[in-house]
């Protein structure tokens, strides 16, 4: 265990259920990585930069729901603003995306 948090700490992150509804590739990252946009319902649509590329294909990612974290601060890497965090499993150094087993409402909260 790295470190132990509050339960106050917890519930400051807020983590969403979204839907990717475009997946381009990201050239200019310095890591392979594709840029993703992600509707969260009634919270917007929103970009995020993710290094999947190893996992996953574009045409896989489409339409897919994920879990992501929607209240950091926006993040330049390279010349693309990331809006939001989407989280995965990582294992020797891939990344596996955290999804909901049945399609739910996007925009869903996860605690």
């Amino acid at each position: 265990m790295e470190k132990i948090i509050t339960y106050e700490d917890f519930t400051k992150v807020d983590l969403r259920i979204g839907t990717i509804i475009e997946v381009k590739d990201f050239p200019n990252a310095h890591r392979p990585a594709y840029q993703l946009t992600i509707d969260f319902g009634d919270l917007g649509i929103k970009k995020s930069s993710a290094q999947i590329t190893t996992q996953y294909q574009k045409e896989d990612l489409l339409n897919r729901q994920i879990v992501a974290v929607v209240n950091f601060p926006k993040k330049q890497i390279a010349n693309f603003m990331s809006e939001c965090l989407v989280v995965g499993a990582v294992k020797a150094n891939d990344v596996y995306l955290l999804h909901p087993e049945t399609k739910v409402k996007n925009g869903v909260v996860v605690s």
